[in-house]
């Protein structure tokens, strides 16, 4: 498959670092590279020795709001394992914050907002926020980026290959269940039963969520990050039809302040437990589509209808069985993305926090060291 490069100023990394012909990009825009790329959800962070010797001190927004930081945690992944790119360090309630929303990262628990918003009232009040605070707010956001994209240049001048960024922001629907729930919730019966007892307020907070995520992505890509992905960590938890109708134009309408740039970069969109909406995530206007580990990729190719590059899905667990199992499952998630355009390789959710980091490092190699068989798609 022919390479086409799309449009970028050329200071932005895809042109001034040579991101747009790694591994990574290559395969999101449809290519098929020789060596498949490889990236781990949640590979920056606990899992690793070198972060929690870190993160001593202070909160985890402390932390993503620390240009210094956030750069040097992001990068402690890629050297350590010779993962294909790295994911910005930060979390997807960052833009809530910045615009002033009353939000705490609990140990153990995950994002605990002081005002649940739950009512009409609620959320007319917190939609006259403007959410062209996340960019007069963000410096230390756009900081950190342009401080992880010099440290990613240099560690690829070292490697002989570019290593691009991934930025990446929460959807609509999942930061509005944070929202409305207050917290993490099991089941998010309060945001469902909203979607459906006032859907006029409910699109009233998803439209202002999208704004505000999708600036926050935008910011991202503004400063340095080569691909951007879409987190929907929830939406598993809704029927096709509510999906349909209450989040997809909410989640689409996230993507265009990155769509609006003078840069085009690859996009990705992720959910879990999101096996029967596969097809509806893939009619948003996106370059790949991650795939959660309860679908085997050849298919998710089946469902979607579209020719997307995929990524993932090995499950999480079997970062924990014996060598010998781990290698053949992630050869067989090698051979299922076969049935895409291009695969990229990656969990079917995030690392977990007790991980053995050199498990990791040698599922890369795995990655690296894989061919197709013959008869599969051919190669560039």
């Amino acid at each position: 498959m022919e390479l086409i490069i799309l449009p970028a100023t050329p200071s932005h990394p895809l042109v001034a670092h040579g991101t747009a012909n790694s591994r990574l990009v290559r395969a999101l825009r449809g290519d098929r590279p020789e060596i498949t790329p490889v990236w781990f959800m949640r590979q920056a962070g606990r899992s690793l020795p070198e972060y929690r010797a870190l993160r001593q001190t202070g909160t985890m927004l402390d932390a993503c709001l620390d240009p210094a930081m956030a750069s040097e945690i992001t990068l402690q992944p890629v050297r350590r394992h010779g993962v294909d790119a790295a994911v910005f360090f930060s979390d997807i309630i960052v833009p809530l914050h910045l615009v002033g929303v009353e939000v705490e990262i609990a140990a153990g628990r995950g994002p605990v907002f002081a005002r649940p918003v739950r009512t009409a009232a609620d959320i007319a009040r917190l939609v006259q926020t403007d959410p062209a605070l996340v960019e007069e707010r963000g410096e230390a956001v756009a900081d950190a980026v342009a401080r992880t994209t010099a440290m990613l240049a240099e560690e690829g001048e070292r490697r002989g290959e570019a290593i691009p960024l991934i930025g990446f922001a929460g959807a609509p629907f999942t930061l509005a269940a944070y929202l409305v729930e207050g917290g993490p919730s099991k089941d998010h019966l309060a945001a469902r039963s909203l979607i459906h007892s006032d859907p006029a307020a409910w699109a009233d907070l998803t439209a202002w969520l999208a704004e505000v995520t999708g600036r926050f992505l935008a910011l991202q890509v503004r400063s340095g990050a080569s691909a951007a992905q879409l987190f929907d960590s929830w939406a598993g938890a809704l029927a096709p039809a509510d999906y349909r109708r209450a989040v997809l134009p909410a989640s689409a309408a996230a993507l265009e302040p990155v769509r609006a740039l003078d840069v085009e970069v690859p996009l990705i969109h992720f959910g879990v437990g999101t096996g029967e909406l596969l097809a509806d995530m893939a009619s948003l206007q996106i370059d790949a589509l991650g795939v959660d580990y309860r679908v085997p990729l050849d298919a998710a190719a089946a469902r979607i209808g579209r020719d997307l590059t995929l990524q993932g899905n090995l499950d999480p667990a079997l970062l924990f069985a014996p060598a010998e199992v781990r290698e053949a499952a992630a050869h067989a998630v090698l051979d299922a993305g076969t049935a895409a355009r291009a695969h990229v390789f990656n969990l079917g959710h995030g690392v977990p926090m007790d991980t053995d980091p050199a498990v990791l490092t040698a599922l890369v190699q795995t990655v690296h060291d894989w061919r197709p068989a013959a008869g599969r798609r051919d190669l560039a």
